[in-house]
């Protein structure tokens, strides 16, 4: 598959650039960033890191606010970050924020006019790795991370494929989309009425289901505008009891939903990766 280069910034030694593309599963050209630590070849080659973002944002708000790339460099992971949705004309949207262009949601909708274009499950999980992989001098070892909309998609991404990631990280995630509002709204419009077929796509309704097979973490902030109505994290940590899933959680004393929230820790997680994708 061809990708074409949009942009590219020298960084820490390394380079982020943004690349387009025409996406078979989407059904729309999609863009998406990457960041290449400097030492980077085909014979040396890194493992992937791959960040999902929130409601509204594109790869540009991770790369830009998130202050990530200081610490990838040094620890010699390279970063992907796709966009939240599909895009385009002809792609299905709405007025609100919260659905259509930007609110992916990372599922595969089968409802129409959604259809078409919104399959963010299986681009990230199958198209986005294949082509990364092809292009760029990384591994097959990779990891997942993201923030509320994102911390939902790399949270129950991880835990249904397990086999391809080395762990899990979440900031502030969308805990269990199906009894939040942001989630019924969403899945109501994606999938239909069967909240049946909702399951797969809550990490509660996962963890629930069988015991996590891979590490997870997960830093939320308890002055979160959005803690109680959307994100739920206690929801989360109770059905982690069910089958004894280990999930290292920190509520953190003042920090709120934003950026400046994962700027703080984002260190952090990305040790945390580093211990896993390299042993």
């Amino acid at each position: 598959m061809t990708i074409k280069n949009v942009s590219k910034n020298k960084v820490f030694d390394g380079w982020h650039a943004q690349y387009t593309h025409d996406s078979a599963v989407l059904n729309c050209n999609m863009r998406f960033a990457i960041f290449q630590p400097s030492n980077v070849t085909r014979s040396h080659q890194v493992p992937v890191l791959y960040w999902l973002s929130g409601l509204t944002c594109s790869d540009e708000n991770f790369m830009q606010k998130a202050g990530a790339l200081r610490m990838a460099a040094k620890l010699n992971i390279a970063i992907v970050v796709p966009d939240t949705s599909p895009r385009g004309e002809d792609v299905a949207d709405n007025e609100n924020y919260d659905l259509g262009k930007g609110a992916g949601f990372y599922l595969n909708a089968i409802q129409a006019p959604w259809s078409r274009h919104y399959q963010m499950y299986d681009y990230i999980t199958r198209e986005l790795p294949a082509i990364i992989e092809k292009n760029f001098p990384v591994s097959g070892v990779k990891s997942i991370s993201g923030h509320s909309m994102g911390g939902h998609g790399a949270l129950i991404i991880g835990l249904k494929n397990a086999q391809q990631y080395r762990c899990v990280s979440a900031f502030s995630p969308i805990s269990n989309p199906m009894q939040c509002p942001w989630g019924q709204k969403a899945f109501s419009a994606y999938l239909g009425n069967d909240t049946e077929s909702w399951k797969q796509y809550d990490a509660c309704e996962l963890l629930k289901a069988g015991k996590a097979q891979l590490p997870v973490l997960i830093d939320q902030g308890d002055k979160d505008n959005f803690l109680t109505e959307q994100l739920k994290p206690e929801s989360l940590l109770a059905a982690a009891k069910v089958h004894k899933s280990v999930v290292e959680f920190h509520l953190r004393s003042g920090y709120d939903h934003s950026y400046f929230f994962i700027s703080s820790f984002i260190e952090d997680h990305l040790n945390f990766h580093a211990k896993h994708l390299f042993v």
